[in-house]
C-alpha cells in the first residue's frame, strides 16, 4: 500500500486521489463511448455538460454520507477534518445519490429523459467504482476484519488497520468488491444485447450492487455496527434495494401501460 505517488517539494501526490479521478474519467469516457458505439451521439454534449456536475456533486454527496452516517463519532469530535477529503472517507453510496440528485436536477432543466441517462451511466459507473476500491486498498482504507487464518491482507506497519487488528491477516473486502463490480459489468453488458424497459438496466445496477455490498461489508472491519449488527452501508444498501425493486415495477408497468394501443372508438 502505497498512499503517496511522490511529492512536489512538500506537497503530496496521493494514490487515493488520482486513482479516485482517474475512476470518474474511465467511467464517464466509457459511457461516451458507449454512446457514440450505440448511435446515441446526441446525449455526447449533455455528458460532457453533466461531467463536472457530477464529480462534484458525487464527492459532495460521498463526503455527506462519510461524515454523518459512516463516522459521526470520530468527525463530531474533530470538525476540522470534515472536508478534508484528500485524507480519505468517500462513500461510494453516498456519491451515487449525490449524482442522482444533480443528473435529476440537469435533465429536468434541459428536458432529457432522466432514465436513459441513467441506463446509460450504468455500465460507467460500475467501472469506475471497481477502480475506486483500488484507490481504498492503496490508501489502506475500507479495510476487512480478521480472518481467523494464515489466510487475508496484512496491512503493513503504520496503517489504521494494522493500528487496531495488529498482526491478524484481514479480509480482502474491498477488493473482492472491486472484483464483483467488474462481474456485474460484464452481466450489465450482456444484458444491453437485448431491450429492457427504459431504466432497468440502471435498477439492475442498484439491485444487484447494493445486494453484493450488503453482503461483503458483513466482513468489513473499519465500521462502527448498529441495529442488527449492520453498519451504515448495510443500512444504505437494503433501502436502495427496495427502491429499485419498486422503481423496476413501476417502470415496467408505465411502459406496458404506454405500450397498449388505445381501444377504437365506436362507430
Amino acid at each position: 500500500m502505497y498512499k503517496y505517488w511522490f511529492f512536489i517539494g512538500s506537497f503530496p501526490i496521493r494514490t487515493y486521489s488520482t486513482l479516485f479521478l482517474l475512476a470518474f474519467l474511465l467511467g464517464l469516457g466509457f459511457t461516451i463511448y458507449l454512446a457514440k458505439v450505440e448511435k446515441k451521439s446526441q446525449y455526447i454534449p449533455a455528458w460532457l455538460d453533466l461531467g463536472p456536475i457530477l464529480f462534484f456533486g458525487g464527492v459532495i454527496g460521498a463526503r455527506i454520507w462519510q461524515v454523518f452516517f459512516f463516522d459521526w463519532a470520530y468527525y463530531s469530535q474533530n470538525p476540522g477534518q470534515i472536508i478534508a477529503v484528500w485524507h480519505g472517507g468517500l462513500s461510494i453510496q453516498g456519491g451515487v445519490v449525490g449524482a442522482i440528485v444533480v443528473g435529476y436536477v440537469y435533465a429536468r432543466w434541459k428536458r432529457i429523459p432522466f432514465w436513459t441517462l441513467a441506463d446509460m451511466a450504468a455500465p460507467g459507473l460500475l467501472l469506475a467504482q471497481s477502480i475506486g476500491r483500488d484507490a481504498d486498498f492503496m490508501n489502506g482504507s475500507a479495510y476487512g476484519s480478521p480472518t481467523g487464518s494464515d489466510f487475508g491482507v496484512l496491512y503493513p506497519v503504520g496503517t489504521i488497520a494494522r493500528t487496531q487488528y495488529g498482526d491478524h491477516p484481514l479480509w480482502p473486502s474491498m477488493l473482492w468488491e472491486g472484483q464483483a463490480d467488474i462481474i456485474l459489468f460484464g452481466l450489465l453488458m450482456v444484458l444491453k444485447l437485448r431491450r429492457w424497459p427504459t431504466g432497468w438496466l440502471f435498477v439492475y445496477y442498484m439491485i444487484t450492487y447494493n445486494l453484493v455490498r450488503f453482503f461483503l461489508e458483513m466482513l468489513r472491519g473499519d465500521s462502527p455496527r448498529f441495529l442488527f449488527h449492520w453498519d451504515a452501508a448495510q443500512w444504505t444498501a437494503m433501502p436502495m434495494v427496495l427502491i429499485g425493486v419498486i422503481a423496476g415495477v413501476v417502470l415496467w408497468w408505465m411502459e406496458r401501460k404506454e405500450g397498449v394501443p388505445s381501444p377504437a372508438p365506436e362507430s
